[in-house]
């Protein structure tokens, strides 16, 4: 039975329930705080065995530009990209290189940084966000196991959730905080961090992250990794035990501030002093947290590059990067592409960008895109995830509203939606209902009259007279495009009839708004051509 963290009294709760209550109506204030709480929700609820995940995580990233640039710039970095020395343009490419846990849990620590954009307070924010990633990453790195890397990193990096919330929503309650536990002539013995936020807010950091994370839904599991096991560090083997998360969080977390606090120069005697305390729980020596902690700034360092973090020389921050290391299994490998040469725009990555909605570079993104699906035809690979690259492509290169995968269906010979992403997609996917047999004398509506002549099509202005009669019923009611893009997919068939396998559909919300280069429709055509070779491949076995 899944023992659990002692959690606090009822009295204690109902002391400290006024308070949480007072603290989440100021954080709501902030519009952006209930569209951080939806996305979390959202991606934490995914599960790697489900076969909707993939499509799922995508589709949430997707919905923010700027996520999605900071994602693929870290995933080209070379503790990512080992997997593979070609570049990784799409977010289903990277998860089936990297795995759903680890993009998901990418995803969610990109999110928190997303969702920090104050000016006024730019800088402690950026140091509190590479203090929690830093967590996170050494309790990844001090796993014993990969199944457990993902899981120890969540719980190390969402034990901060409560810290990293109150420094950006309440940022003048998080100086008083760190003033209570900073070391001065006035204050010699200065309170801890739990000390400090009872007295400022009435409640701890890891109650109001506890709250907060009951409020979002987080599992179980998840919740109980962000409370601090009580009572001192047990001084045998926790392996194989739930308990041993906890206490990896407490010395992940530890490390990385003691990282943050302490002079290089002795830094390697408090990482030792650490490891003593936690070798036997933990089953750790003090050289694989020095390792774990080196493997770790290279990892911080990679992704304050990738997203063009500044930080300061000689400021806190800095000490938990390593700015000079040379990368010994990347050796020869280069950085990786440009963000310009993967169509990622000119997004900077700061903390309190200034900038308009980056341009979107359509032939770098196709182009990208066709060789991230390349690579995995000639792997082996799972048809679902070669469309949904395809889809993705698509969306981001074209800048679309949504885009839509259509199926022939053997038993009614129609092509009917299986897949879709961007703007209630799921909705409009289920609405395609395409008939490829007409009876006598019946005229073909539009999608039809494309799929049969094998013509690629756009339509400019779907309010046009002439194409407003020719448009489904269930298109014109509950779709009601006014500018959209058509590719059927048709399979050769050597002595035997050409077969229209599908049809790929795009769209925008405004007449005239898809525009399309001679380039970007050879690219969409080649994108289409892969599909068809997908569907090849597989049905060769």
């Amino acid at each position: 039975m899944p023992v659990s963290p002692p959690t606090p009294s009822p009295s204690a709760d109902n002391e400290a329930h006024l308070t949480l209550d007072y603290l989440l109506r100021r954080m709501r204030f902030k519009s952006d705080f209930p569209a951080l709480a939806t996305s979390i929700t959202r991606i934490q609820a995914l599960s790697g065995s489900e076969s909707e995940s993939l499509h799922t995580l995508c589709d949430e990233i997707l919905k923010d530009v700027a996520l999605t640039q900071k994602l693929l710039r870290v995933v080209n970095t070379a503790h990512y990209r080992r997997a593979s020395t070609d570049p990784i343009s799409t977010v289903s490419r990277a998860v089936s290189l990297i795995g759903l846990a680890g993009v998901r849990n990418l995803a969610l620590s990109l999110m928190l940084l997303e969702h920090m954009e104050d000016k006024v307070h730019a800088q402690q924010l950026k140091v509190e966000f590479l203090r929690t990633v830093m967590a996170g990453t050494l309790a990844s790195e001090l796993s014993h196991q990969s199944r457990d890397a993902e899981e120890a990193f969540l719980g190390a990096l969402f034990r901060n959730l409560g810290r990293l919330l109150v420094a950006f929503y309440l940022p003048e309650d998080a100086e008083q905080i760190r003033a209570l536990t900073t070391v001065s002539d006035e204050q010699p013995e200065p309170l801890s961090d739990a000390q400090a936020s009872v007295k400022v807010l009435g409640v701890s950091h890891e109650q109001l992250a506890g709250h907060i994370g009951q409020s979002w839904g987080l599992p179980d599991g998840l919740l109980a990794c962000m409370r601090s096991p009580e009572g001192r560090v047990p001084t045998r083997s926790l392996a194989a035990r739930p308990e041993r998360l906890w206490w990896l969080a407490s010395m992940a977390n530890e490390v990385a501030q003691t990282m943050l606090d302490t002079e290089p120069v002795k830094l390697g005697d408090a990482l030792t002093k650490l490891a003593r305390t936690y070798a036997a729980p933990l089953d750790l020596t003090s050289d694989d947290v020095s390792q774990a902690a080196a493997r770790a700034r290279k990892r911080l360092t990679e992704l304050t590059q990738a997203l063009n973090l500044n930080v300061p020389a000689q400021s806190p921050g800095e000490r938990l990067l390593d700015t000079f290391y040379v990368d010994a299994p990347n050796s020869g490998q280069t950085d990786g592409p440009t963000p310009d040469a993967l169509g990622l725009g000119d997004d900077t990555g700061t903390l309190a960008p200034d900038l308009p909605p980056p341009a979107v570079d359509a032939t770098s993104i196709l182009t990208n895109g066709i060789q991230d699906i390349t690579n995995s035809l000639v792997e082996s690979f799972r048809l679902n995830d070669v469309l949904q690259m395809i889809l993705e492509t698509m969306l981001r290169a074209l800048n679309c509203r949504r885009v839509v995968f259509c199926l022939r269906d053997a038993r009614t010979g129609q092509l009917t939606g299986r897949l879709g992403l961007g703007e209630g997609a799921d909705v409009v996917r289920d609405l395609f209902k395409v008939p490829l047999v007409l009876r006598p004398g019946e005229n073909p509506e539009l999608f039809t009259a494309v799929c049969l002549k094998q013509v690629d099509t756009l339509i400019a202005d779907a309010s046009a007279p002439n194409i407003v009669t020719r448009l489904p019923t269930w298109f014109r009611d509950r779709v009601q495009a006014p500018t959209f893009l058509v590719l059927p997919l048709v399979m050769k068939r050597t002595g035997q009839a050409d077969m229209v396998l599908g049809l790929i559909y795009a769209d925008k919300g405004q007449a005239d708004s898809l525009q399309i280069s001679e380039k970007e429709l050879s690219l969409l055509r080649t994108l289409r051509n892969q599909a068809v070779m997908a569907f090849r491949h597989a049905a060769n076995g």
